[in-house]
């Protein structure tokens, strides 16, 4: 039995089958310790945007922690890869003048957005504005405040009651919910409502027609903070020329809070970002906000987000992710004649669920892709999640459904 305690596990299999070993990584491929190769379906956890086996990204970060590793933020201590940072973040931004600060995580930056919304309502002089509204399936990292505000009922069993105070869950699809909550708890109670624009472990389901406007709007109407947590969405992985998915949808958020596709996951990263108007109360003088992490905007991990920006613009892999849309629709929709398929989900940047008609299959579905050349996961209720990098190609993508198929067939 090894030492290692693995994330969302079944110890007691993993330690009687082994783990398994992630050796190498190429492009949209991996290989573990044996040679054999894999399409890797996930890009790692949401995050290997850019693609695997980037020397680039390795080479930045080695200068700069040969430099000067890290140094605390706090204060007016900063270093000059993170402002640079900081500002490029914010031109991606969709709000103009946002404001960023950096996380070690998407847990932090969701944790931070949330302490964030009721200091400033405290600041506004409104501190009976406290609950903080999320939805079912949504996922909001592992933290206090994101398992307080889980959607996947599982992600919150056995910590007792009353983990986080003032959260409300609403259903995910149904925008007059909000509404109906707002009116009935009255919006002098709420501080803001936080929404993944594509539910991600939730088991990958894509906004409905105008949903997400309209929950703004209804937001907008009724003085709550709007937060879009765009861990999984954030950097190029809508396509269509956005960083965000807020921008292509024209949301306009209150805070974004991000992560995975910061770094391309080579070094842990996250960043929550304000609108102007959030941050004014603490940008005028005179008012202190106590938070912030030691590791949050660590230098290293700065110049390894400014590395993986420089890959995306100038390979131009936002609009790569635009091409994986239509490739991935192409490619996956007959999957959804199999038997043991329900439907396939799809359609919106370079992300796709295949969801299993008995989704009791799903752990022994992601081995039999194993098995057939493909590194996997399931999310949900059975749905297999199907978000490569975007230096993906067509033929791989070709090449990966009729893995799926072959799998599932």
């Amino acid at each position: 039995m090894g030492s290692l305690w693995h994330g969302f596990a079944d110890m007691g299999a993993v330690t009687d089958t082994g783990p398994f070993v992630v050796a190498r990584g190429d492009g949209a491929r991996i290989y573990d310790d044996a040679g054999n190769e894999y399409l890797d379906a996930t890009a790692g956890l949401w995050f290997t945007n850019v693609g695997h086996g980037r020397t680039e990204i390795a080479d930045a970060v080695a200068r700069q922690l040969s430099t000067v590793a890290h140094y605390s933020n706090f204060g007016d201590y900063a270093g000059d890869v993170l402002i640079a940072l900081a500002e490029r973040v914010a031109e991606m931004a969709p709000v103009p003048g946002s404001k960023v600060m950096f996380t070690s995580g998407g847990s932090d930056a969701v944790d931070t957005a949330c302490k964030l919304a009721r200091r400033y309502w405290t600041e506004q002089g409104r501190p009976e504005k406290r609950i903080i509204v999320s939805r079912t399936k949504a996922y909001h990292g592992m933290h206090i405040g994101g398992t307080a505000l889980a959607g996947i009922p599982a992600n919150k069993e056995g910590y007792g009651p009353g983990f986080l105070a003032d959260t409300e869950t609403i259903e995910w699809d149904d925008a007059k919910a909000l509404l109906g909550l707002i009116e009935r708890l009255g919006a002098d109670n709420i501080a803001a409502f936080v929404v993944e624009p594509i539910i991600g472990a939730g088991g990958i389901y894509l906004p409905p027609d105008g949903y997400l406007r309209e929950v703004r709007e209804i937001c907008r109407d009724h003085d709550v903070l709007f937060i879009a947590d765009e861990v999984v969405t954030g950097y190029g992985r809508i396509g269509h020329g956005h960083w965000f998915a807020s921008g292509r949808f024209g949301l306009e958020p209150d805070m974004i809070t991000s992560a995975k596709g910061l770094t391309s996951g080579y070094v842990p990263m996250g960043a929550m970002i304000a609108a102007p108007h959030l941050a004014e109360p603490f940008f005028a003088g005179g008012t202190w906000w106590r938070h912030g992490y030691t590791y949050g905007g660590h230098y290293g991990a700065a110049a390894a987000a400014m590395a993986n920006f420089d890959i995306i613009e100038r390979e131009g892999l936002l609009a790569e992710a635009t091409r994986l849309e239509g490739d991935l629709a192409r490619a996956f929709a007959p999957l959804g004649e199999l038997d043991a398929v329900a439907e396939v989900r799809t359609g919106l940047g370079a992300v796709t669920a295949v969801q299993l008609a008995d989704p009791s299959d799903a752990p022994a579905a992601v081995l039999r892709l194993r098995q057939h050349g493909v590194a996997g996961r399931a999310a949900g209720a059975g749905a297999l999640q199907i978000s490569p990098a975007f230096v993906m190609t067509t033929d791989e993508v070709d090449e990966m459904a009729a893995r799926f198929a072959a799998a599932l067939g």
